[in-house]
């Protein structure tokens, strides 16, 4: 079977590398891909959003299935387009990428499938920004309606800085802060059945202990040990059913990776946001503790045929991501910086080196060109090996200027996690 995955981030090499290690898989084609994929993959220079020449490229190679990583494609119609060709395509339609797109749209469809979120006010302008800051009060909580990488969210207890960037956005969703632990649940969908993985933690702010500004993402790990019994279930019930059925009463099925952000609060689980699509850097630690098919899994949703599917399984292990980033991200990080001791960082044992931006120079040196570079992620029988073992990776790897934090997973690796009951 041929695999094209469409994109060029850490996300799509992940799947790209999962794919790979699938039984039924023959080819992987990524387009465009970067140059971590290089050893298994074929490339393709292919812009992900333009939805014909996408098509035209999943004809081309005769593919059996078309995995659309990033938001940007999804929103666009690439899906669409692919679904015009008879070629199963694993990613939601333009309509249903909606619940990322839009967040005022994703509010709308958790209101009419009774799915528990914060309370939120969708604004224009800096009269109605103000008024939704003073009512909801601190810590406010601005986010920009559409599409902005993973780093349009603003949480601070400066009103001044809350209505500067609600002011700078088109249109924002401020709502109500949510006290608690956050977890990602990825589930996967063929518009009808629902499968959840299991569930991952990620880390936003740039520096140790949450300091710092909102990023893309700076590691992230699984399995959770410290959420209560019953989470993936209860999720299941509440939110991720709820919400693909509302989708297709629509008529606007949700086919693809539904991404829900949640916080375990002190009133329940509430979804703090979706996203249409595998969260990266999430999708690092799980994709490497998969111990099933992940073509299975996928070409399943994307034929509507899920419910006949096995249940992915997964090894009696931890995973743990610890992501590179170049100097002065998320701001301006700078790019063209070389790259040194990947090589040795594979060389460890359980450890993958997920490229997400780097490229090659003229001279076909690896460098940097992008912000977050690079996402070293490792298996271990506990937590804490994981840990250990993608430290040791991180520290293998050079580059001028870059940065990481030091403390991904280490609350949970040391039972200093704390969670109220759902």
């Amino acid at each position: 079977m041929r695999t094209l995955v469409i994109g060029s981030g850490g996300r799509e090499h992940a799947l790209a590398l999962a794919l790979s290690r699938s039984p039924e898989v023959t080819e992987v084609h990524v387009a465009p891909g970067n140059p971590g994929v290089e050893s298994f993959a074929i490339r393709h220079e292919v812009d992900p959003v333009d939805g014909i020449a996408v098509a035209a490229l999943a004809i081309a190679i005769a593919a059996d299935l078309v995995v659309i990583g990033p938001e940007a494609p999804l929103v666009d119609g690439v899906a669409d387009r692919v679904r015009l060709t008879g070629i199963p395509c694993f990613g939601p339609s333009a309509d249903a990428a909606q619940l990322e797109g839009s967040k005022a749209f994703a509010k709308d469809i958790m209101a009419a499938a009774g799915v528990p979120t914060a309370d939120a006010r969708v604004c224009q302008g800096e009269a109605e920004s103000a008024a939704a800051l003073d009512e909801f009060g601190p810590p406010y909580v601005v986010k920009d309606d559409s599409l902005a990488a993973g780093k349009g969210v603003v949480v601070t207890y400066s009103r001044e800085e809350a209505l500067a960037h609600a002011v700078a956005c088109d249109r924002v969703v401020i709502e109500q802060f949510l006290d608690g632990p956050e977890v990602s649940l990825f589930a996967v969908t063929d518009g009808t059945t629902v499968v959840p993985l299991q569930p991952a933690q990620d880390f936003k702010r740039a520096a140790d202990y949450d300091h710092g500004p909102n990023t893309g993402g700076m590691g992230a790990y699984t399995p959770l040990a410290w959420t209560p019994d019953g989470l993936v279930e209860h999720v299941q019930k509440t939110v991720l059913q709820p919400t693909v059925d509302e989708m297709a009463r629509r008529g606007t099925p949700f086919v693809g990776l539904l991404y829900a952000g949640l916080a375990l609060t002190s009133n329940g689980v509430k979804v703090v946001e979706f996203n249409a699509r595998f969260g990266d850097p999430e999708t690092q630690p799980l994709l490497a503790l998969l111990d099933s098919s992940l073509y299975e899994l996928l070409h399943a949703a994307a034929t509507g045929t899920l419910a006949d599917a096995d249940a992915p399984r997964w090894k009696d292990a931890a995973a743990v991501a610890v992501v590179i980033a170049s100097e002065n991200y998320p701001d301006k990080p700078t790019v063209g910086d070389e790259i040194e001791g990947v090589a040795d960082a594979e060389a460890l044992d359980g450890v993958d080196v997920i490229h997400a931006g780097t490229d090659r120079n003229e001279a076909g040196r690896l460098v940097t060109s992008g912000g977050r570079v690079l996402a070293v992620t490792a298996t271990g029988r506990t937590l804490s090996d994981a840990r250990l073992a993608a430290y040791r990776g991180v520290g293998l790897i050079k580059i001028r200027g870059a940065h990481h934090r030091s403390d991904i997973a280490l609350l949970a690796a040391t039972g200093h996690v704390a969670t109220p009951s759902i």
